[in-house]
C-alpha cells in the first residue's frame, strides 16, 4: 500500500518539527562529552558530508555559487550562528536557547531596513514591540546577574547572526539563480574553517571519544537535523507559502521546549512562560502578514 499523496506534507512537517526541536535537547546533552566549538564543528562536517552526499545522489549540478556571497552566508549561518548557538547551550537552557535564537525574524525587519531599504509595515511594529516585551520577559534584567545573562545573549547574537545571513542570502538570489541546496552545501564548507579554527583557538573540555552517547548525538545533529532536516525543509518550501512555512516553524522552539522540560528537567519559570508566549505571538503575526496563497512557481 502506497503512502497517501495527501499525507505527505503533513508527515514531513511532523518529521521537521520533532528532529530540528528536540536536536536542541540533543546538542544540550551531547556537551557532556565535548566541548561546545568542537562538537559545532563536529555536526557541521557530518551535514556537509550528508548534503554532498544528497547532491551527488540526486544529480544536482554541485558548481559553487558566487565564492564572495557565499562566503559571508557561511560566516554569519554556520560559524556564527552554530558556533554561538552551541556555545549558549554550555550554559543555557535547550529550550530557552531555541527561543531566543528563533527570535531572528525580528532582526530581520532591522537588518533589511538598513541593508535594503525595506521599511518596517504596520502589522510589524506590533509584532516587534511583542517580541521586546517577550525577551524582557525572559531576560529578568531586574533579576539576572551579569554573569547569568551571558547564556542569552549569545543565543540572541547567534539569532541575529542568522538574521544577517537571510539578508545576505535573498540577496544572492535575487542576483544569481541558485539551487538553495547546493548552496546550503557550499555555505556550510565555507563557513566550517573558521570554525574549526575558533575551536582550535578556545578548546573546550577534553572529548571523551569512547562514550557512545557522544556519537549518538552528532550523527543525530549532523546527520538529521543538520542534513537530511535541511532537504525535508527544502521540499516543504515548494509546498507552502513563505508565511505557512514561517507559521509552522513557530512549531520548533516549542517541541524544544517541552523535550528540554520533560527530558533536561529545565521547568520556565513563570515570567520565561509569559515571555515565550509573547514571542510565539509575535512570530505568529509576523507570519501571518506573509501568508498568501501558494502559486505554481513556488
Amino acid at each position: 500500500m502506497s503512502f497517501p499523496a495527501s499525507w505527505r506534507a503533513p508527515a514531513l512537517l511532523l518529521a521537521l518539527w520533532l528532529i530540528w526541536g528536540y536536536n536542541w535537547v540533543v546538542s544540550k546533552t551531547g556537551l557532556h562529552w565535548m566541548g561546545a566549538l568542537e562538537f559545532a564543528v563536529g555536526r557541521t562536517v557530518l551535514a556537509t558530508l550528508t548534503l554532498g552526499l544528497i547532491l551527488l545522489g540526486s544529480r544536482r549540478a554541485l558548481a559553487p555559487p558566487p565564492w564572495r556571497a557565499t562566503l559571508w552566508l557561511g560566516l554569519t549561518q554556520t560559524t556564527g550562528f552554530t558556533g554561538l548557538t552551541h556555545l549558549a547551550l554550555v550554559a543555557g537552557g535547550a529550550g530557552k536557547v531555541s527561543v531566543l535564537a528563533y527570535t531572528m525574524p525580528f532582526w530581520t525587519l532591522p537588518l533589511a531596513w538598513l541593508w535594503l531599504g525595506e521599511r518596517v509595515r504596520g502589522g510589524q511594529w506590533l509584532a516587534i514591540g511583542l517580541a521586546l516585551l517577550g525577551l524582557l520577559a525572559i531576560l529578568e534584567p531586574w533579576r539576572a546577574s551579569h554573569a547569568a545573562g551571558l547564556p542569552e545573549a549569545l543565543a540572541l547574537a547567534g539569532g541575529v547572526s542568522w538574521a544577517a545571513s537571510a539578508i545576505i542570502a535573498k540577496q544572492l538570489r535575487a542576483a544569481h539563480t541558485v539551487d538553495v541546496l547546493a548552496l546550503t552545501f557550499w555555505q556550510m564548507l565555507y563557513g566550517l574553517p573558521p570554525l574549526l579554527a575558533l575551536a582550535w583557538l578556545w578548546p573546550g573540555a577534553p572529548t571523551a571519544w569512547a562514550e557512545p552517547g557522544l556519537w549518538l548525538t552528532l550523527g543525530f545533529a549532523g546527520v538529521f537535523a543538520g542534513g537530511i532536516g535541511w532537504l525535508m525543509w527544502l521540499m516543504l518550501l515548494g509546498r507552502l507559502s513563505a508565511g505557512a512555512a514561517g507559521l509552522n516553524v513557530l512549531i520548533i522552539p516549542a517541541i524544544a521546549v517541552l523535550a528540554a522540560w520533560l527530558q533536561l528537567g529545565e521547568r520556565p519559570s513563570p515570567a520565561e512562560f509569559a515571555g515565550m508566549a509573547l514571542i510565539a505571538l509575535a512570530l505568529s503575526l509576523l507570519a501571518l502578514l506573509n501568508m498568501k496563497p501558494p502559486s505554481r512557481g513556488d
